[in-house]
């Protein structure tokens, strides 16, 4: 993750030139990385809700798709919300940063660090603002697909110990930061990205979350 003030108020204009989202410094989302069966009575964790066995994988990007934090220890069928809230990358955003946001969808509580969708817009103001978040967290998944298309094992599935998947799993999404240093590019795909209800939802949102995306909703996209 950015740490220095350059770095992040770089971070910061980049992702506000794309659709006029202000403060953000990564998008977040989770993808599911396909392992063989891990055998064992513990086995069924890794299912995930589509039926097949993997690891649920957490990653945040920047504006040029490089990964900024990856938190890939989590079985299939655990929910982004979980992950998450247990993550190293939650304790950053509330303890080291200050007047910065992370984008996600509706799998996450809406927090006044993390602002999601608004689940039921009811006026152009919400509307604006549900595009400018949605179309700018775009990149989260166009990241995805590099990263799968870059390493197709990441995609059709690994066939190797679940243990030695969760190295390889990190080895690549270092070596797919290092080809974008070495502006070694590949096409990003266009990911539209259909706003619903997500079915891993969390009960509800914070107070301060709320009150945080109101504050955003009224300022710029009214």
């Amino acid at each position: 993750m950015p740490d220095e003030p350059v770095a992040i108020q770089n971070t910061k204009t980049a992702f506000m030139a794309m659709h006029g989202f202000p403060n953000v410094i990564g998008c977040v989302d989770g993808t599911h990385i396909k392992i063989q069966s891990p055998g064992g009575e513990n086995s069924e964790i890794y299912r995930n809700r589509k039926g097949y066995f993997s690891y649920n994988v957490q990653m945040v990007c920047d504006p040029n798709l490089k990964i900024c934090s990856i938190d890939a220890r989590w079985p299939g069928s655990t929910y982004d919300s979980t992950i998450f809230n247990a993550s190293m990358l939650r304790m950053q955003m509330e303890q080291e940063y200050e007047n910065c946001i992370l984008l996600g969808d509706s799998a996450y509580p809406c927090r006044n660090y993390l602002m999601t969708p608004v689940a039921h817009p009811r006026n152009v103001a919400e509307n604006n603002y549900n595009n400018a978040q949605i179309h700018t967290r775009n990149c989260i998944e166009r990241c995805f697909g590099v990263l799968k298309r870059r390493f197709p094992a990441l995609a059709l599935g690994m066939r190797i110990a679940k243990e030695t998947a969760l190295t390889a799993i990190v080895a690549a999404s270092v070596l797919h930061n290092i080809a974008i240093e070495e502006n070694n590019i590949l096409p990003a795909p266009e990911v539209e990205i259909p706003e619903v209800l997500h079915e891993d939802a969390p009960l509800g949102d914070a107070a301060d979350g709320n009150a945080a995306r109101r504050e955003i909703i009224n300022t710029f996209f009214n």
